[in-house]
């Protein structure tokens, strides 16, 4: 019997028009969408059956062929036989990408390029330990920061492996870390801390770098802070938001501890009183198109005042590049800011207050900044015990 060749209603024989829809019907009466509708093929694979299709039998079969090839060699679907490198890109865009900040991402995508670049195209399952641990032995020399990621980025993807029944066992889970470098931060020295402060009186980073290391603000804490953020009647910076890593996106600071209240000193106070500007406006600018720094154009300010502070100090230059340099290559701008609490430690501030003011979520960092003993500290410890031992006569 005919049918319609829009919605396949039973037509009587010889009917022109389709008494349903009212389309109208080939002189011949029949459906060409029934006479040339496409072939298909089928196959299982892991128990699931699979179909591919093609306008000849041949074509459909051809795909098919493709296909299985495909999931065979684990360039399709999830399996214990798909790629290394595969199973990496989707558990970064299903288990990370909503979940974590831009800075944080592009971390997981370095390390997951270390781990894919030797066993990438080998299949997720076949991946032993002892290849995991060479991996991280490769890293052996570099920062404890560095090879602790590297491997927490490989326990968390070969863990959720195991979890989604892609592979019969962990092959991260014993790893071991290799020998590495402690990469603590430090503070200025009181060389560095003269030639810093002198050179940022006529250099157009000199607010920003006089704002770490008087207050303490992280990097990203300067590029978001607007002048309506600096109370001048308190002497204060309302630290609220911050711009997140590799972004221009402004957000709430690193951790809900991040929201503080910083006293401003009187040596910066002038500065600021001096430079004030509009509410909504950002305090730190570039210094020819006056809009709000980005992580890019901070680094580069950071690399020039470098580059000035070198000058300064005396380093040789050779066809205006440095050859012989004077300022040690590991002062980065997250040094001012520690020493900002080498600083509160030295005044006497209790431990307690020095975290609220550098926004530490855990007082055991603010403990790992407090054990760096300064010299003064030390001379204030002997002043200290001096006075105790007289007031309680034990040298008598």
């Amino acid at each position: 019997m005919p049918t319609c060749v829009k919605c396949y209603y039973a037509l009587p024989e010889g009917a022109a028009y389709c008494p349903k829809c009212g389309k109208k019907q080939p002189a011949s009466g029949k459906n060409p969408k029934r006479d040339y509708g496409y072939k298909r093929a089928y196959f299982k694979y892991d128990g699931i059956k699979y179909e591919a299709s093609g306008k000849t039998q041949r074509e459909a079969d051809i795909k098919a062929a493709v296909k299985k090839a495909a999931l065979e060699g684990g360039q399709v679907g999830l399996g214990g036989k798909m790629t290394v490198t595969r199973w990496a890109d989707e558990w970064v865009e299903t288990y990370k990408e909503h979940s974590v900040g831009a800075g944080t991402l592009y971390a997981y995508k370095a390390y997951l390029g270390i781990i894919t670049k030797d066993i990438g195209n080998r299949p997720l399952r076949s991946i032993r330990d002892a290849e995991l641990q060479k991996i991280l032995n490769a890293q052996a020399g570099k920062s404890k920061s560095h090879v602790t990621k590297l491997r927490m980025t490989m326990k968390a993807l070969f863990k959720q492996a195991r979890i989604s029944r892609l592979i019969p066992y962990d092959p991260a889970e014993g790893l071991a870390l290799p020998a590495s470098k402690s990469g603590a931060r430090r503070s200025i020295t009181p060389k560095e801390r003269a030639a810093i402060l002198r050179l940022a009186e006529k250099h157009y980073a000199g607010l920003w770098v006089k704002t770490m290391l008087y207050c303490g603000l992280r990097p990203g804490e300067c590029r978001a802070l607007d002048w309506r953020n600096i109370d001048f009647d308190e002497k204060l910076i309302r630290v609220e938001q911050s711009m997140k890593a590799r972004t221009k996106e402004i957000g709430a600071p690193k951790t809900a501890s991040g929201v503080r209240d910083v006293p401003i000193p009187d040596k910066l106070y002038k500065d600021f009183c001096r430079l004030k500007g509009k509410p909504r406006s950002p305090v730190f600018v570039t210094p020819v198109s006056k809009e709000r720094l980005d992580e890019t154009y901070m680094k580069r300010q950071w690399k020039n005042f470098i580059r000035e502070l070198n000058i300064m100090t005396g380093a040789e230059l050779k066809r205006n590049k440095l050859e012989m340099r004077t300022i040690a290559s590991d002062l980065v701008p997250y040094c001012l800011r520690h020493t900002y609490g080498t600083d509160l430690q030295d005044a006497g501030v209790p431990i307690n207050v020095a975290k609220y003011l550098m926004g530490h979520s855990d007082i055991s960092v603010t403990a790992n900044v407090y054990t760096h003993t300064t010299e003064s500290a030390i001379k204030s410890a002997a002043e200290m015990l001096g006075i105790f031992y007289k007031a309680k006569k034990i040298n008598k």
